[in-house]
């Protein structure tokens, strides 16, 4: 239960997870946590938070944080001062500029940034060290929507904003699970079809969360975006439903991107074929589309992660170009943002391929910032996208690397040969806010203790380009800094103090905001001159904004392009002829299938929050792979098995889920565990670092696969009080719970080295031990001061219920004697129902808890929501709950 201090103010903030941007009402309890809730005033959430933004008081320990600087000293990282290790890296810097050019410089950095310090980070090294090597996380989420909005819009703009989702009357998601990925959007769609009648369209190789909603889902095949919408350009222009002034008088490059439409897909039948559909279904969406003006086709990595992301990007506009659906109420091509201040890092140049303030590298540009920072020796041409940075770094090309808030060595594409290059680094610096993770244990060389969410204040910006305030609610922990201070000072020690003399966040944001507006006569899409002159009251007081805001401006704008007006150079959008659609690495004999990888409904990234919360933990605890029943079964792989799923470039060991939701022929994955959190599991490395030649982006989702079934002797749980990792066990995840840790494992081990270890984990204290060598069972438990320290549990069989049977009673600090006598059954001691696997997770209300409310006649969403709450409030296990209820229905009709 959230604590709340009566005298504590609340902090409006903003979430740091996902692109949309939802504020966060943050009222510390006095004691260093904090109490959470949606900001009911903030225009993109309107007070809801999805299940992760809604346990973020659970993430705010201090558990693993780096909270003083470290330098290297052989085989180990020692605390340092500020100075020794700021000296250290600029002293670095220096060295390897001096011997071999800034070009053997680099950074990494982080959708995960404010957009302050991603300013402070670029400006340094393409200004004043004069290196283009910088590049982001983003490359891997949003470059495909980047470089298809500037072939086809002339800039990186989103046209429209969230309330076009509210009055569409048909929303199209393509390669978005936004049920689980975005789900507070996903609600405003929802809540669009059931009170406005607004039709909804998912198109997804896999029956998501999000396509169960839907009034018709297209399983589309690994690559077939490009052919669906170009059959649908074609088929637009063949129906007579363009808008032929919009054409005639706002773009160009129609005709020959017809053509090309039409030797990819002519007709609907080709079109299916193509696409690997149902003609009837292809031909019902082409008819929606048709007939319904108010159109907005929302899309995310499912066409971002692609050899052809730019491609599906821009023959998704084209169908809004040809039909003027776009820069109207309810008509527009719509890219959900995957990080949190992905578009704040666009803004400021953090991508490879662009300036600050959405600047390009023609001499104009260049010359203006040059100009307007005063700077030495600002990049010239584009640099290194992610993918080619780890490459050069790998060939000795890059000698020094700045690493800020990001984990590269587990969320790159070939994550092994990522990890490995990074050990050849000359100087390797991370500023991050963990102790630990695979890039850190990769040989980082200097460690820079950097303020975490609710201690850092800034910006960022939403996907709708909307400006928000994330400001601090807690006090600095150890010596962190906010990063834009780290790179000042590092900037002050290279000889480029008088550029960096920022003694504020306001300050780094005014003159980021006074860069967009330099020499800007509205040829720039991005300008927030509006925002130049805040005071620092106005700044603290920001509320969320729309860009553009120009100077003299009171208001940003909600939508572009109405009345044409690109931001190319005739003022037209183009229309671009796609290249014919294929995968780029064949499946074969020995590869199989295709590894399709992303998210999971209640994680983020590589853990390093979420995987804190005991809540978030328990929906999804171990990692595995999705493969259909159909592929199951002749390989022998059993729902709740494990198999090895491998690639060309290395193997993971994986709980396997055998579900109908996953299309034939492929596999899919979760992106989220690293071996900071498991063992085998890091699906990154599986991933082909095959790129789009446009965006750099890398092809996530149709990776060459196998699957193979591994088996076990046994499988188990381990609840401690200190973390513990046996090394008998083959396989190990780590689940965050109260007060402890807990590990999820499989082991060839026998139950005779189980009890050898059990036995060398105890001393004097009260120790419990059960044992039926016939059925292959061991469990064991110490108690000490009336608590479980800790408890294992071995065994041939699945063990979740008794895992939550028995995390319940660890989480508990005070045992009675029958709590004890019940620990070691895996049993509630009261003989209740356990709630079983956790369902909802904004309340924690579990699948046999929402089973017995359905048989006692709650047999509607809204019946469970008023029983049990669940499903009452981000709405992302609103399709288990429906799965619940049809299951009930089907065994009663039975």
């Amino acid at each position: 239960m959230q604590r709340v201090d009566p005298r504590s103010a609340s902090v409006a903030t903003v979430c740091p997870y996902c692109g949309v941007g939802c504020g966060v009402l943050a009222t510390p309890d006095g004691c260093g946590g904090v109490a959470v809730a949606g900001d009911p005033d903030h225009p993109a959430n309107h007070g809801r938070l999805c299940s992760k933004g809604s346990a973020l008081h659970e993430t705010l320990s201090l558990d693993g944080r780096l909270l003083h600087p470290m330098l290297r000293a052989g085989e180990t990282l020692r605390r340092t001062t500020w100075d020794a290790a700021l000296d250290h890296v600029a002293q670095g810097f220096a060295r390897i500029i001096d011997t071999h050019g800034p070009q053997a410089v680099a950074f990494y950095l982080s959708g995960q940034l404010l957009t302050e310090d991603y300013y402070a980070a670029n400006k340094l090294i393409k200004g004043f060290i004069g290196s283009p090597n910088v590049d982001t996380n983003s490359r891997l989420c949003m470059a495909s929507t980047v470089a298809g909005h500037k072939r086809a819009l002339g800039a990186d703009v989103v046209p429209g904003c969230y309330e076009d989702l509210d009055c569409a009357n048909l929303i199209v998601l393509v390669g978005s699970n936004s049920a689980w990925c975005h789900p507070i959007l996903f609600q405003r769609m929802l809540r669009n079809k059931q009170e406005r009648g607004a039709r909804i369209v998912v198109v997804d190789p896999r029956r998501t969360a999000t396509a169960e909603e839907a009034d018709l889902f297209l399983p589309i095949a690994p690559g077939g975006d490009v052919a669906l919408f170009c059959g649908l350009f074609v088929h637009l222009v063949a129906n007579g439903a363009t808008c032929d002034d919009y054409i005639a008088q706002h773009t160009e490059g129609f005709t020959q991107a017809l053509d090309a439409a039409r030797e990819i897909a002519p007709t609907i039948a080709a079109t299916a074929a193509a696409a690997g559909l149902r003609e009837v279904d292809v031909a019902a969406f082409f008819e929606l589309f048709v007939t319904t003006p108010k159109t907005v086709t929302a899309f995310s990595q499912g066409v971002n992660q692609s050899a052809q992301g730019t491609d599906k990007v821009d023959a998704i506009i084209h169908c809004h170009l040809a039909t003027g659906r776009i820069g109207a109420p309810g008509a527009a091509p719509f890219s959900l943002t995957g990080q949190p201040n992905a578009m704040g890092g666009r803004e400021v140049g953090g991508l490879a391929n662009q300036l600050a303030a959405h600047m390009g590298f023609s001499s104009a540009e260049v010359d203006r910032v040059r100009r307007f920072w005063s700077a030495p020796r600002v990049a010239t041409h584009e640099g290194l996208k992610a993918v080619q940075m780890f490459e050069a770094i790998a060939r000795r090309e890059i000698k020094a690397l700045w690493v800020m808030g990001t984990n590269p060595a587990v969320s790159l594409p070939r994550a092994d040969d990522a990890r490995a290059a990074l050990a050849k680094l000359d100087l390797f610096v991370v500023s991050d806010n963990v102790l630990s993770n695979d890039t850190i244990n990769a040989g980082a060389h200097v460690l820079l203790p950097a303020q975490a969410w609710g201690e850092k204040s800034g910006t960022v910006t939403n996907s709708e380009r909307r400006i928000s305030r994330q400001r601090a609610f807690l006090p600095s922990p150890g010596e962190a800094k906010p990063d834009w201070r780290i790179v000042s000072d590092v900037a002050t020690r290279m000889g480029f103090g008088d550029a960096f003399r920022f003694q504020s966040a306001a300050d780094v944001f005014r003159e980021h905001a006074a860069l967009s507006a330099f020499e800007n006569d509205g040829s720039r899409s991005f300008d927030i001159g509006g925002l130049a002159t805040l005071s620092d009251e106005a700044y603290d007081a920001l509320h969320p904004t729309l860009w553009p805001i120009r100077a003299g401006e009171t208001k940003g704008r909600e939508r572009f392009f109405g009345e044409g007006d690109y931001f190319t150079a005739n003022g037209k959008a183009r229309f671009i002829a796609p290249e014919p659609p294929s995968l780029k690495a064949a499946t074969t004999a020995a590869f199989p299938f295709r590894l399709n990888t992303g998210r999971i409904r209640d994680q983020w990234h590589t853990m390093t929050r979420t995987g804190k919360s005991p809540r978030l933990a328990r929906h999804s605890p171990f990692p595995f792979v999705e493969i259909h029943p159909a592929d199951a079964a002749p390989l022998g792989l059993v729902d709740g098995g494990f198999a090895r799923v491998s690639t060309r470039h290395a193997e993971c060991l994986l709980a396997v889920s055998v579900t109908d939701r996953q299309r034939r022929g492929q596999l899919f994955a979760p992106i989220h565990w690293s071996d900071e959190t498991a063992s085998f599991a890091r699906v990154g490395s599986l991933v082909a670092a095959i790129v789009d030649p446009h965006s750099g982006q890398p092809e996530a989702k149709a990776t060459p696969a196998r699957i193979d079934g591994v088996t076990f002797k046994s499988r188990g749980f381990l609840l401690s009080r200190a973390p513990l990792r046996p090394m008998i066990a083959a396989l190990g995840t780590k689940v965050a719970v109260a007060g402890g840790h807990g590990l999820l494992f499989a082991s060839d081990a026998a139950l005779a080295s189980w009890r050898d270890y059990a036995a060398s984990l105890g001393d004097e204290a009260d120790v419990a031990e059960y044992l039926d060598e016939a059925r292959g069972i061991y469990r064991a438990a110490r108690f000490r001061d009336q608590r479980v320290d800790f408890c294992l549990f071995v065994g041939t069989e699945d063990a979740r219920g008794a895992f939550d049977a028995a995390t319940a009673l660890f989480e508990t600090e005070r045992l009675g004697l029958e709590q004890r006598k019940a620990l070691l059954s895996g049993r509630s001691p009261d003989g209740a129902a356990q709630d079983g696997p956790i369902v909802c997770a904004c309340f924690g209300v579990g699948a046999a808890a929402i089973d017995a409310a359905i048989a006692k006649g709650a047999r509607s969403v809204a019946a469970i929501g008023e029983t049990l709450r669940a499903g009452t409030n981000c709405g992302s296990c609103i399709p288990e709950l429906k799965r619940a209820i049809a299951a009930a229905r089907a065994c009663c009709e039975e």
